[in-house]
């Protein structure tokens, strides 16, 4: 089986690491008492379990390349050592939340899961669109052609979600279609205390400045414009999560949020989506509306 699961996946972010990093990386915060947020250089990782249910957790997306060890680390510290999850779910699949996916599917031989129009990019079928340079928005924005947008292939390690809108291991959680940023990009929402961990159907600093995302300065975006490739359906998900009206959310991007401030950021988001979310210019900016 070892074997098997080493053929059968190619890691494409192996040798692809990127000194980009915030003044928030390698912290580590819990947002409620089984969700545990750790920002790995510039993106957030979510730990969904009660830190003293050592094998009871799962882990959503995996951070960027080469971060393995940095997330093992967490791991150890959180639920102890030997420690492993259930299962491992991806918001999508963008070089800086699958950066350390395949290394630890190979460590824990445990399965993936996400939207099923998210797998191509999943299984090497499929690259993403290249990241565009040209879009409206600051630094990081313009380095964003380096940014890798080949696929990962898990091979037959990752499968799609139920179509139920639940999540295998996460009783009480269940899983949004929020397409925009990517074709089958989700958010997972927990109805009993309104947890929302959004992955980048919003996120919470403005990425495409280099300035704000190292400092990490707090304020309520569209997803990251360099990378996102259907505004309409982009604002169409920012709708769906601000009706859920979530009391805190953790985003790819940014500082966790909850309360007014989060109430009042999403509500200010869904009215002037075009003038706080959409690029003036860019190579995907065609909306239909």
């Amino acid at each position: 089986m070892e074997n098997n699961i080493h053929k059968e996946m190619k890691d494409s972010m192996d040798q692809q690491y990127m000194p980009m990093t915030s003044l928030t990386s390698g912290m580590g915060r819990e947002v409620t008492p089984d969700l545990y947020c750790y920002t790995n250089q510039i993106v957030n990782l979510c730990f969904v379990g009660l830190p003293e249910k050592t094998n009871e957790w799962i882990l959503v997306d995996t951070g960027m390349p080469e971060s393995a060890g940095r997330i093992l680390g967490v791991v150890e510290e959180r639920f102890g050592e030997n420690s492993k999850p259930k299962a491992i779910v991806l918001t999508h699949g963008h070089f800086d939340h699958v950066g350390a996916v395949v290394d630890l599917v190979k460590k824990w031989r445990v399965p993936v899961y996400a939207h099923e129009a998210e797998l191509p990019f999943l299984t090497g079928k499929s690259s993403y669109p290249e990241p565009d340079g040209s879009v409206e928005g600051g630094l990081v924005a313009k380095i964003s052609p380096l940014f890798p947008n080949e696929p990962v292939d898990l091979g037959n390690n990752v499968e799609a979600l139920p179509a139920d809108g639940s999540i295998p291991y996460m009783p009480g959680w269940r899983w949004i279609h929020t397409p925009g940023h990517t074709p089958g990009h989700i958010s997972l929402f927990r109805d009993e205390d309104r947890s929302l961990i959004a992955g980048d159907a919003f996120v919470t600093v403005k990425q495409e400045s280099l300035y704000k995302v190292i400092t990490q300065e707090k304020e309520i975006n569209g997803p990251p414009r360099y990378l996102t490739t259907d505004w309409d359906a982009a604002e169409e998900s920012v709708k769906k999560l601000e009706a859920l009206k979530p009391a805190v959310a953790v985003t790819g991007h940014g500082h966790p949020m909850s309360g007014e401030e989060l109430s009042k950021g999403l509500q200010i988001l869904v009215n002037e989506f075009d003038r706080i979310a959409i690029p003036d210019y860019g190579r995907y900016v065609n909306r239909k509306h």
